[in-house]
């Protein structure tokens, strides 16, 4: 049998609950271990709208778990400034482990410098941030081991993109047709089942 992808997604004051919550709720459909992490030092994250989540663990402790994929939602560009988190996503690229992040937060990986010559998009207004893109107007945009996206509008198809990486067209499709919502292919194309 198959092991389960793990998956950590952090949470830091005034994350965006939309991008956080539907990217966990997705993953954790497709079968995927998602834990949320808080950079905090407190179990308790207030989000951008007022929506505490509780946290499944503190990051230090699994700063050294070997995830298949750290996922960053937006919401604030405070995660730029958590050098433990940037010191994690430069050791997880230098290790080809898939890295993800929507809205503000793809600024984590202009800070962290992995970005170079690589496609990515962001919220709009925010491009300056990520240092060496080559920027795209894609919804979702897959460079490698590195997904990007624009913002809470495209939570869904991110979040889709990412179940696809992690367990495979199939599951995510299944997922996506639950949600009856298509996916999108690396074109920004949809597909229906």
């Amino acid at each position: 049998m198959k092991a389960m992808p793990k998956a950590a997604l952090f949470l830091i004051d005034n994350f965006e609950e939309t991008e956080a919550l539907t990217t966990v709720d997705i993953l954790r459909r497709g079968e995927v271990d998602v834990m949320t992490v808080s950079l905090t030092g407190n179990d308790m994250v207030m989000g951008k709208h007022g929506i505490p989540v509780r946290a499944d663990v503190l990051f230090e402790n699994v700063r050294d778990v070997p995830f298949d994929m750290l996922v960053i939602p937006g919401g604030t560009t405070d995660y730029t400034e958590h050098d433990g988190l940037l010191d994690l996503v430069r050791r997880s690229d230098k290790a080809g482990r898939e890295l993800a992040a929507i809205c503000a937060a793809p600024a984590v990986f202009g800070r962290a410098g992995i970005l170079q010559d690589r496609r990515a998009v962001c919220y709009p207004g925010m491009e300056s941030w990520l240092t060496g893109a080559q920027i795209t107007g894609n919804i979702v945009e897959t460079d490698g081991h590195i997904t990007t996206s624009q913002g809470p509008a495209t939570a869904m198809f991110f979040a889709l993109r990412l179940l696809e990486i992690l367990q495979g067209k199939e599951i995510a499709q299944k997922v996506s047709d639950a949600f009856l919502v298509p996916l999108i292919d690396a074109r920004n194309e949809a597909h229906e089942a």
